[in-house]
């Protein structure tokens, strides 16, 4: 019987000297190279017994009284397993959802939302957008104000079209980066080697550098900010992992935000009110919930006292800017804050806001033949345009007469009075605390004062917060993007160094990157100088 003899002589080492730029003591390294020459020797003598020196080789092929053992049965039916069918809908879904048509024509859907939002006016009563959007006279020979109240259009950022589509553009950024981003991140974290000249010089950028060692190369690239591995005769090198995890960072930004809007959609409370100077009122009887996550805080028991409220003019005496001074008090009485708001300038308390938006004129004070003063309720008046005009009749004469005659003021803001007689003939003109009485049919008048109503929108918007931190992440992983993640790899083959590699980004100027830093490579002249093989 013929044996073949396998003989494994001993491994040999061999140590190599490299001499670093600008030092003076040649480096020793403890890589070595391992020489393992095997010989063959094919013996014809007869072995008497055949599994006296039998070597067992885990992984290795069966003996022949295991090959002629009859195969064990094997059931070929196809085995059902749940888990195995939920975790290939599961994939097959999660692919559906991070295609990029698909979140591309969600982000579209959500920004023609909110044009449409902007572009109807929001929380107004239904009657108002019957006259508006009537079905008489549809726009676009089909929009009328059923498809406005349906879809929940009058209140566009709460009703439950736009929130779905928040909701599923959200799961369309998950899915994205959990299938794409996360495994692409994974891949640029592992370091490898390539082994092969000609591996290197398919890359993006290869160069050949004669006369020249690649620990000299890594000296040079860690010089330059790269993170570099040496084994053997390979090199590996990157930078600018960074910029690989700023996918993830935008992602996980937009989902902030999305979810604070939403939050705010449906966590949040608001109203308005029209307070005359003098008077106060509590917030909570103010504030409305929006969604069914809105829940009361203890600020919602403060009393606002509107202490005072005037505007200031242009010099043509139009309006240019209105103020309302307010304290605050808490259930106890005790006032807890005091501000002067103003349009762009709310007051922010324990998360309530309460912004400027409007204002109007509730009472005129006058002195009627030096008695008084009264109060006499003022009211708009309709006119064309959006100029302001309101209107107070003082009555003359029988006030239970079914022909009541009466001094007629109107005035546009807090700035002056026009005064006309019983017959509607002009009186004159008259500015508040002037103390410029005028007589008019018999009757003595002096206007004390103006006294208006200052128009408040209030509101909670718990989400404020995520929303800003979202802006904020967005804006630095947008930043960080521009990272370019860059991969070096290089080869000594015998005295040549062969080096390649790519970036993400800035391709253009990444030759001239790395032919900057490969022509700081030293050349090797020295006969002292042991090149790695």
């Amino acid at each position: 019987m013929e044996t073949l003899l396998l003989t494994l002589n001993p491994l040999k080492t061999q140590p190599h000297l490299f001499k670093f730029p600008n030092s003076r003591t040649p480096f020793t390294n403890n890589c070595r190279g391992f020489f393992s020459p095997i010989s063959c020797k094919l013996s014809s003598q007869p072995s008497k017994d055949t599994t006296k020196n039998k070597v067992v080789v885990p992984g290795a092929a069966p003996s022949l009284s295991e090959e002629n053992e009859p195969p064990a049965k094997v059931d070929s039916r196809p085995k059902k397993s749940g888990g195995a069918v939920v975790k290939r809908l599961t994939k097959r879904g999660l692919s559906v959802l991070a295609n990029l048509p698909l979140a591309i024509g969600e982000m579209f859907t959500i920004a023609g939302l909110m044009a449409l939002g902007t572009a109807i006016d929001q929380g107004e009563n239904p009657e108002y957008y019957f006259q508006k959007y009537p079905e008489d006279n549809p726009i676009l020979g089909f929009f009328t104000w059923r498809w406005i109240l349906t879809l929940g259009f009058d209140h566009m950022f709460s009703s439950p079209v736009f929130l779905g589509t928040l909701v599923l553009l959200a799961a369309s950024l998950m899915a994205c980066t959990y299938t794409t981003q996360i495994p692409m991140v994974k891949v640029a974290r592992r370091w490898s080697f390539l082994h092969s000249a000609n591996t290197i010089r398919k890359l993006e950028f290869s160069d050949s550098l004669p006369k020249a060692s690649i620990q000299d190369l890594g000296v040079i690239l860690s010089g330059a900010g790269y993170e570099v591995f040496l084994k053997g005769p390979s090199l590996y090198a990157f930078k600018g992992l960074a910029g690989r995890f700023a996918p993830i960072g935008v992602h996980i930004a937009l989902l902030l935000i999305m979810s604070g809007g939403t939050y705010s959609a449906i966590g949040s409370f608001k109203g308005s009110v029209t307070v005359p100077q003098g008077l106060n009122f509590v917030m909570g009887d103010v504030l409305g919930p929006n969604g069914f996550l809105s829940t009361p805080t203890e600020a919602f028991n403060t009393e606002v006292h509107v202490n005072r409220f005037y505007m200031d003019y242009y010099d043509s005496g139009e309006v240019s800017q209105f103020h309302t001074d307010l304290s605050l008090f808490d259930i106890d009485g005790k006032e807890v804050m005091r501000k002067t708001i103003s349009v762009n300038d709310p007051l922010r308390y324990e998360g309530v806001t309460i912004y400027q938006t409007d204002w109007s004129i509730s009472a005129l004070q006058i002195l009627k033949d030096d008695e008084g003063p009264y109060n006499l309720a003022v009211a708009p008046l309709t006119v064309n345009g959006d100029k302001k005009l309101y209107g107070s009749f003082l009555p003359v004469g029988n006030a239970d007469s079914t022909n009541v005659k009466g001094i007629s003021m109107l005035l546009r803001d807090l700035q002056s009075v026009v005064l006309y007689d019983q017959d509607g003939k002009f009186a004159g003109v008259r500015r508040p605390n002037s103390k410029l009485p005028i007589e008019i049919n018999g009757t003595k008048i002096e206007i004390v004062d103006a006294i208006g109503s200052s128009g408040l929108d209030m509101k909670t918007d718990p989400g404020v917060p995520i929303v800003y931190a979202g802006f904020g992440a967005l804006m630095l992983t947008t930043c960080v993007s521009y990272l370019s993640h860059t991969q070096i790899w290089a080869l000594q083959d015998g005295t040549t160094v062969v080096v390649g590699g790519k970036t993400n980004r800035a391709k253009i100027e990444f030759p001239d990157e790395m032919n900057r830093v490969l022509d700081r490579v030293p050349e090797i002249n020295e006969p002292s100088d042991v090149i790695l093989g």
